[in-house]
C-alpha cells in the first residue's frame, strides 16, 4: 500500500525519464548550434562530404548506403523502437494505462497535432508541391522541450513536466501513424508480406514465452527492418512495430522473486568462507542463481528501454542534429521566413500548437472526462503548449519525408528552426510569468 508521503512507482520511472531526456535536450542542443555553424563557416565542403557523400558498408542493387542514411534509417529506427518501448510501457502500467490518466494529455495531443496541420494548410493548401509538408508543424520534440524546462529548475511543478512527457509521447505515436500512412509513396506488397510474417513469428515467440534478446533481434532486424526498407513503408515504423512484440511480462512474479532471493541469500550466507579473497565455488554457483533470478524477475521490454533509452537520448537524438540540422543560409534570410512554407511551419508550431492544446484541454476538462494534474493550472498548461511548439528533431524528420527539392528543405527547416525558437522563449515567459511559482507547488 502506498502512504499518503509516498509517490507510486510509476512516478519515479517517469521521473527517470524525464532527467534521461533533460540531458539528452541539452546535448541537442550543443549538436544543434556545431551543425549550424559547421554549415555556414568556410568548411561546408567537409560538412557536406561527412553527411551526404561518404558511403558506408553494403549495398543493395542501385541502392548506395551513404552515412547520411545509416543515421536517418539505421539509427532513427532504433529511436523509434525505443519510443515503440516507452508507449507501450505507458499504455500498460504509466501515465497512459488508463482512460483517466491518458485522458487530457492524449486530447491535448490530438490538438496540438489537427490545429497545427489546418494551420499549415491555410499558408499551403493551393500548392500542390508544398501542401505535403501539413505533418511537419504535428510533432514535438520531446528532448528540446524537458530540455529547456530543465533550465527553468524547480520553479517548473513536476507533475506539468510527467504532463508534457505524457503529451508528447502520444504526440510520438500520432507522428509514427502519420509517417506510416501518409509518407510512404510506393508500397511494395510482397516486401510488407514477409515483414507481417516476420511480426506474427515475434508475437507468437512473445506468446510462448520466449525472451531472447538475440530472438527478438534476428527476426526484427532481418525479418522486419529490412523488408521494410525495400516495402516503401519508411524504415522507422518497422522500429515501433518491432518494440510493440517485446515481452512486457516478467516470468515469476514479485512475491516468488522475494522468497527465491530469500532463500538464495540464506544459503549464500549460511556457506562457510574458504578464508580467501576468492568465493567458494558453491558461493559463486549461488550468485549466478541470484543473477538468473533477477533476469526472470525483470521484463524484456524494461531491461532494453533501460538500456537503449540513454543511447537514444545522448548518442542517436544529437547524431541526427548534426547530420540534419546543419542548414547552410544561401540567400536573404528573412525571404526564407517569410516562404508560405515557413510562416505555415512557424504558424502551425507557435499558435497552432498553443491553440489546439489549450482548447482540447479546456475541453476534456469541461466534460469533466479528466481532470488538471496537482498543483497545476491553465497559465501552466499554455505554458506547456508552446513548449510543445518546439518540433525539432521530428519536425526535421518528417520535413525530408515530405520534400524532395532541397531548397524547400532549407525553407522548411528554417522555418522549424525559427518556430522552435519562438516557442521556447513564449513557453519561458508564461511558465515564469505567474506570481510566487513556488507557493502554486
Amino acid at each position: 500500500m502506498i502512504q499518503a508521503n509516498e509517490k507510486p512507482a510509476s512516478f519515479f520511472r517517469i521521473s527517470q525519464f524525464i532527467r534521461q531526456e533533460t540531458l539528452g535536450g541539452v546535448l541537442l542542443i550543443l549538436a544543434t548550434m556545431v551543425a549550424v555553424f559547421w554549415a555556414n563557416s568556410s568548411f561546408y565542403e567537409v560538412y557536406h562530404y561527412l553527411t551526404h557523400e561518404i558511403r558506408l558498408g553494403t549495398t543493395f542493387g542501385d541502392f548506395h548506403f551513404s552515412l547520411h542514411h545509416w543515421v536517418n534509417d539505421g539509427l532513427m529506427a532504433l529511436f523509434f523502437f525505443t519510443i515503440g518501448l516507452e508507449i507501450k510501457r505507458e499504455v500498460m502500467g504509466g501515465e497512459l494505462s488508463s482512460v483517466k490518466k491518458a485522458a487530457l494529455p492524449v486530447m491535448a495531443a490530438i490538438g496540438g497535432m489537427v490545429v497545427p496541420a489546418a494551420v499549415y494548410l491555410l499558408f499551403n493548401g493551393n500548392n500542390p508541391d508544398h501542401s505535403l509538408g501539413w505533418g511537419i508543424p504535428m510533432a514535438t520534440d520531446i528532448a528540446f522541450a524537458l530540455g529547456i524546462v530543465a533550465l527553468l529548475g524547480d520553479r517548473v511543478n513536476i507533475n506539468l513536466k510527467i504532463f508534457l512527457t505524457a503529451l508528447a509521447i502520444a504526440d510520438d505515436l500520432g507522428a509514427i501513424l502519420v509517417i506510416a500512412v501518409f509518407y510512404t509513396d510506393t508500397i511494395n506488397y510482397y516486401q510488407l508480406g514477409i515483414a507481417m510474417v516476420a511480426i506474427l513469428i515475434l508475437i507468437s515467440g512473445n506468446r510462448m514465452g520466449i525472451r531472447s534478446t538475440l530472438f527478438y533481434g534476428l527476426f526484427g532486424l532481418v525479418g522486419v527492418w529490412l523488408a521494410f526498407f525495400f516495402s516503401g513503408v519508411h524504415a522507422t515504423i518497422a522500429g515501433v512495430l518491432i518494440a510493440f512484440t517485446i515481452p512486457a511480462k516478467a516470468k515469476i512474479n514479485e512475491i516468488d522473486y522475494i522468497d527465491s532471493l530469500c532463500t538464495l541469500l540464506t544459503k549464500f550466507t549460511d556457506e562457510k568462507s574458504n578464508n580467501s579473497k576468492l568465493l567458494t565455488s558453491e558461493q559463486a554457483h549461488l550468485i549466478d542463481k541470484i543473477e538468473t533470478l533477477g533476469n526472470d524477475a525483470h521484463t524484456p521490454l524494461q531491461r532494453l528501454e533501460h538500456i537503449l533509452h540513454p543511447i537514444s537520448a545522448y548518442i542517436i537524438i544529437p547524431v541526427f542534429a548534426l547530420f540534419n540540422a546543419g542548414v547552410r543560409i544561401e540567400g536573404n534570410i528573412m525571404d526564407m521566413v517569410l516562404h508560405p512554407v515557413s510562416l505555415g511551419i512557424i504558424g502551425g508550431l507557435v499558435l497552432g500548437k498553443f491553440i489546439g492544446i489549450s482548447i482540447f484541454s479546456h475541453l476534456i476538462i469541461k466534460l469533466k472526462l479528466a481532470v488538471l494534474p496537482e498543483g497545476v493550472g491553465f497559465r501552466d498548461i499554455y505554458g506547456a503548449a508552446l513548449l510543445a511548439g518546439i518540433g525539432f528533431t521530428m519536425s526535421i524528420f518528417i520535413s525530408d519525408l515530405a520534400f524532395s527539392d532541397p531548397q524547400v528543405i532549407q525553407i522548411a527547416k528554417v522555418g522549424i528552426f525559427t518556430a522552435s525558437i519562438l516557442s521556447a522563449f513564449l513557453g519561458v515567459f508564461i511558465l515564469l510569468g505567474g506570481k510566487d511559482r513556488g507557493k502554486q507547488r
